[in-house]
């Protein structure tokens, strides 16, 4: 199962809070997947067409038990996807215009292009309404992949009244645009976490947090890791170069030729070739501090670039 689907599985089984919340939720669901047709005459039928089984139910449902309409459903088989839907077709009857205008879908203007801001006058029918938009119309990413969301609208106002509705509750997401369609989007787990716990996809929401902790946690593993063996790397090929100048200071002047301070430096350094400068620090005896030794290191390295010079000469 996709985590869409389980996400829109929980949200189907949510209760309305108030009596609002249910038209909330119908009109949210016909403004993505209904369409109207005129017939003249003031004569019109409500169409919606919708892949998600979910929604058809909830618009079924609520269509008959809040208006007392008799919706007709039909079940086809889309040619061109291979896939399943639903068509809710409500013939003109007694009580049909009034609804699609008491759910917001015409005005004294005609069709209503953004969100009714009667329909979402509450919070809790907010919240209700956004569940409609996304049981229609909303996709998420498997969780194992990049996290991303999005709501296909067909109209701007419809996209900027989402992106407000969204924002106000402390959402963040952002519109663009797709072959003629308006796509509003995140891309940040959080966000999109934010978004399942607004519309009540509780479960949901628990597992995309899981989801974040432990690719968080496994990055701040890795990003350790990597230090680690950088420094591992950069610590033994400063140990590289200082061995080399060693060899090359020891050919010249011999052991025995150098200072009792430079003497013990060689011996410690040679005799643990992989150990940082604080390490060699603590073997020496008595224990010498990291600058003491980084002095020690770099007085080696100086006497080798005065020999390459003489043997330039």
């Amino acid at each position: 199962m996709s985590f869409t689907v389980e996400v829109k599985e929980e949200l189907s089984l949510i209760e309305p809070v108030c009596s609002h919340c249910q038209r909330a939720l119908l009109a949210a669901i016909i403004r993505i997947e209904g369409s109207v047709y005129l017939l003249g005459k003031g004569s019109m039928r409500l169409e919606v067409v919708t892949e998600s089984f979910v929604a058809a139910r909830i618009a079924y449902t609520l269509l008959s038990e809040l208006y007392h309409l008799k919706p007709e459903t039909v079940v086809r088989r889309n040619v061109l996807h291979k896939t399943p839907n639903v068509l809710v077709r409500v013939p003109m009857q007694p009580g049909l215009p009034e609804a699609l205008r008491e759910l917001g879908v015409i005005g004294d203007g005609g069709f209503i292009r953004g969100v009714d801001s009667q329909i979402v006058r509450k919070h809790c029918c907010q919240e209700a309404y956004l569940r409609g938009i996304f049981l229609g119309c909303g996709f998420i990413s498997n969780l194992k992949g990049d996290f991303h969301f999005e709501l296909t609208v067909e109209t701007e106002e419809l996209a900027r009244d989402l992106v407000d509705l969204l924002q106000s509750r402390g959402v963040h997401a952002r519109f663009t645009t797709r072959r003629n369609n308006y796509i509003i989007y995140m891309k940040s787990g959080s966000d999109i976490c934010d978004f399942l716990a607004l519309v009540g996809a509780h479960k949901c929401a628990l597992e995309l947090e899981q989801e974040i902790l432990l690719r968080s946690v496994r990055n701040d593993v890795n990003r350790q890791m990597n230090a680690e063996v950088a420094n591992t790397m950069k610590a033994w090929d400063a140990s590289a170069s200082q061995r080399s100048a060693i060899d090359k200071v020891v050919g010249w002047y011999g052991i025995g030729g150098l200072p009792p301070a430079l003497q013990e430096y060689v011996l410690l350094r040679k005799a643990n070739p992989e150990s940082t400068l604080r390490e060699l620090g603590e073997l020496a005896d008595p224990p010498l501090s990291k600058s003491a030794i980084a002095h020690r290191a770099r007085r080696i390295e100086q006497m080798a670039e005065q020999i390459d010079l003489k043997s330039e000469y």
